[in-house]
């Protein structure tokens, strides 16, 4: 981290000054699994604590332990009873099933590229590229994943780099450039910079 650290703040002035007034992060990371990725679906477009909420329903209702057989002997009307809509319900019940089948295998994860991980996690409905990307920064530990497409790191973007609008991925890849190989690093700072007040 502190190799990632010293890059970062060379490579980029306006980084390098979120970097030194925020100190050093502590990052949760889930594990690479099924379950971290029912995780990052259950959470998708909701506020923190209503997900937790729901994800905790769902945990307990599959009997305390999520797998893709305890996921699948859930009834649908189960599934909605813990909060999820039916389309988010149908996509953690592909995720199931592609497991299963070993379509999805979250065993050979670690040893693909980032690239191959996207393809292999997009096969399954409702998981687009920044599911996947969030699953290599979070599970897979990747240190060098920039998602463009996300919220959170356009806003902080758009304020710290002083722009009128919300900046397109060009802008994102053209201020991202010296940040490699340690994109992920530089998003965990600017994410965390939105939650502190300044």
């Amino acid at each position: 981290m502190r190799k990632a650290i010293l890059h970062l703040k060379q490579a980029d002035p306006v980084l390098g000054a979120i970097i030194e007034r925020l100190g050093p992060l502590r990052l949760s990371y889930r594990e690479p699994s099924f379950e971290s990725m029912v995780r990052s679906i259950a959470f998708q477009q909701l506020h923190g604590k209503a997900a937790a909420t729901i994800y905790g329903r769902l945990v307990a209702a599959a009997g305390g332990n999520l797998t893709p057989d305890s996921v699948l002997a859930l009834t649908e009307a189960q599934m909605r009873a813990c909060g999820l809509s039916r389309q988010k319900l149908s996509y953690i019940r592909d995720l199931a099933a592609k497991t299963l089948s070993g379509e999805v295998d979250f065993a050979r994860l670690p040893k693909m590229t980032d690239d191959d991980v996207i393809e292999h996690l997009t096969r399954v409905k409702g998981i687009g590229v920044w599911s996947a990307q969030m699953f290599l920064m979070f599970a897979l530990r990747r240190k060098n994943v920039m998602p463009t497409l996300d919220y959170g790191i356009n806003a902080a973007i758009k304020k710290h780099y002083r722009k009128r609008k919300m900046p397109k991925p060009r802008d994102i890849h053209k201020i991202s450039r010296g940040w490699h190989p340690y994109c992920s690093i530089a998003c965990f700072y600017l994410w965390r910079s939105m939650d502190v007040k300044t």
